[in-house]
């Protein structure tokens, strides 16, 4: 299997619906670094072929081929971007405030996201069943999020963004776990301060263009239908 890679100088290996991906594909429109996809299938398995392991050996998304490099791991890839690009900073001025942005932006990428990724839900299920796993995601997100609401109550927060006035490392994210949170009914509406982050980030273009529904397959489907007719 040969993996055609666009010609440019940035290429995103991702999957449409992965959180990982999502949180990377924001960074990129944040800092205005244009980037061609090349969509790894989880569903189908197309992570674990021979083909993507040489890209990325744990077989998981995303990879970010860049300046000559191949990066893995999605907090990686945004802690590179703000050391190569530092225009539309990630992190705010000051080692505390960088720290707790850090901190918010671990919060959820290792406590909760590993929680709900594919392999753990799939294995839930074969032990429990489907009830179980939707049970196991919904609480695991719930306490996730309430977390990070607390975390949110610090000097900070200004009611836009997870720290001051620009979005950063904990909006790019949050952001992809509240997408999972609808998908799967966990509500926060009674979260107010990540309520008013997903209010500011809604607002903002590189956020609504990476969103998953700009990549979603089925809808790329009916498109080209569309132009075939």
């Amino acid at each position: 299997m040969t993996v055609q890679v666009p010609v440019t100088d940035v290429v995103l290996y991702d999957y449409w619906r992965s959180s990982a991906s999502y949180r990377v594909r924001i960074a990129l429109g944040l800092k205005g670094v244009p980037f061609a996809r090349v969509p790894v299938d989880l569903v189908a398995g197309a992570q674990r072929a021979p083909a993507h392991l040489r890209i990325n050996p744990q077989g998981l998304v995303p990879a970010l081929a860049i300046d000559g490099h191949v990066l893995t791991q999605s907090l990686a890839i945004l802690e590179y971007l703000e050391e190569t690009r530092p225009a539309a900073p990630l992190l705010p001025e000051g080692e505390e405030a960088r720290a707790h942005v850090r901190a918010l932006a671990l919060a959820l990428a290792c406590e909760v996201h590993p929680v709900s990724n594919l392999g753990v839900l799939a294995r839930v299920e074969r032990l429990a069943g489907p009830e179980a796993r939707a049970s196991w995601n919904r609480d695991n997100i719930e306490a996730g999020l309430a977390a990070f609401e607390r975390m949110l109550d610090h000097p900070g927060f200004t009611g836009q963004f997870c720290h001051g006035g620009t979005p950063g490392m904990a909006d790019c994210t949050l952001i992809p776990q509240l997408y999972n949170a609808a998908r799967w009914g966990v509500g926060f509406d009674h979260l107010a301060r990540i309520s008013a982050v997903a209010r500011s980030c809604a607002a903002l273009p590189a956020f609504a263009a990476a969103h998953p529904d700009q990549f979603d397959p089925s809808r790329e489907a009916k498109a080209i239908q569309g132009e075939t007719r």
